[in-house]
């Protein structure tokens, strides 16, 4: 049986990959825990060496050159019980940790989070990715909770062994800003060094439970796939609203637009339609379709049947004219009127109290005795006493 005489770091790995390694004799892999009494330990600069005796961490070696003896290793000697001096083997392990500061630990989302957009609440995929520093802190800790009975650890095992730990709080922390903070997924690229500044914090103490400690923690880059469905359907909708924002309008007033543009275009293709609604739609266009016209064109959809013909009362804009029937014909006359437009009878005025005719000068009503009241030449009868004709001002003389 050999006896191992000097144990060092293997020159071949990389320290900046391989956190942790058990020594391995290169001549004889099976005798690498044969270690004879004198036997030398060479411990490179930001290396510590852990000596394991049946699955106990026992001395902890730093830099330097170190000889494994029993006046070296007091609770090897307790364990094994060896003699002083000689080269007598016993059964040991040695491992090397580094004690480097790794700052470009990568990570990332393997599958996309899915995350509900605070202002259009749509369910988006987010993804998220960055890199991380950590140094070995305790690494009997590091050994016994994290290594096992593996021959090393590297990078790619560390990553692995903290990615569920990782994207489960970074997850929370994202979906923190998204949801309760209410930053869309568009806008949260500008918080990305707060959210570093708290992952640090925030995965501390789970590095901790195993002897690492982390140097720093970067949020590289927070998105959302650009084939994603949701996600086009959200930037279609930021997109639409920039737009409606530049031109002035809310999207009810374009969906008005849109819905009297197209009955406007089927009542002039079928015809028989209404003009007015043809003749808005061109004010609207005229004027940049601005928010009063989508109002008028609100209340026009509402109130106007485009397929029925219009009223009587609605065809007519003046007011009710009083109208009285000729003594000749009995046929309606405005009220006014010298002569009847239907036979050229000249019209007689008629008591104000009991209809009864007038004739030409009378004073009062030959039946009932009512004060007649003068009349204008325009047909607006005088107030008593009055000098001028209250509607066309000619004088009362002259009435």
């Amino acid at each position: 049986m050999a006896l191992i005489s000097i144990v060092e770091w293997n020159k071949d790995l990389d320290p900046s990959y391989v956190f942790a390694w058990r020594y391995v004799d290169p001549k004889n892999p099976r005798d690498s825990e044969n270690i004879g009494n004198w036997t030398q330990l060479i411990v490179q600069e930001s290396q510590e060496a852990v000596l394991f005796k049946d699955g106990q961490a026992l001395d902890l070696f730093g830099p330097g050159r170190h000889t494994l003896s029993t006046d070296n290793i007091p609770l090897l000697s307790r364990i094994i019980n060896l003699p002083t001096g000689g080269k007598t083997p016993f059964k040991a392990s040695v491992w090397f940790l580094n004690k480097l500061n790794v700052l470009d630990v990568k990570w990332g989302t393997s599958s996309p989070l899915l995350l509900k957009d605070p202002e259009f609440h749509i369910p988006v995929p987010v993804r998220a990715y960055g890199q991380f520093g950590i140094r070995v802190k305790d690494s009997r800790k590091f050994l016994i909770k994290l290594v096992g009975t593996n021959s090393q650890l590297t990078r790619d095992d560390l990553v692995n062994a903290f990615r569920g730990v990782i994207l489960s709080r970074i997850g929370d922390m994202i979906a923190t800003y998204i949801v309760e903070k209410k930053i869309t997924i568009f806008d949260i690229s500008v918080y990305l060094r707060d959210m570093s500044d708290e992952a640090v914090e925030e995965i501390r103490p789970v590095f901790e439970e195993y002897g690492i400690e982390p140097a720093n923690f970067f949020i590289g880059s927070i998105n959302v796939p650009e084939d994603d469905p949701a996600v086009a359907d959200l930037r279609k909708a930021l997109s639409e609203r920039a737009r409606m924002n530049v031109m002035g309008y809310s999207y009810q007033q374009q969906r008005s637009f849109d819905t009297m543009e197209a009955m406007a275009q089927s009542s002039g293709e079928g015809g028989g339609g209404n003009p007015l609604l043809g003749a808005g739609m061109g004010m609207g266009a005229g004027l940049g379709m601005g928010g009063v016209f989508a109002q008028m064109a609100s209340q026009m959809g509402q109130n106007v049947n485009l397929n029925a013909p219009q009223s009587q009362a609605s065809q007519t804009d003046s007011p009710v004219q009083s109208v009285v029937p000729c003594p000749k014909c009995q046929k309606d006359v405005p009220q006014g009127t010298r002569f009847c437009p239907h036979c050229g009878n000249a019209m007689v005025p008629l008591c104000a109290n009991c209809k009864t005719p007038l004739g030409d000068g009378a004073r009062f009503c030959p039946k009932c005795g009512h004060e007649v009241q003068k009349s204008c030449s325009c047909g607006e009868p005088l107030p008593k006493g009055a000098l001028f004709c209250p509607k066309c001002g000619q004088k009362a003389e002259q009435a």
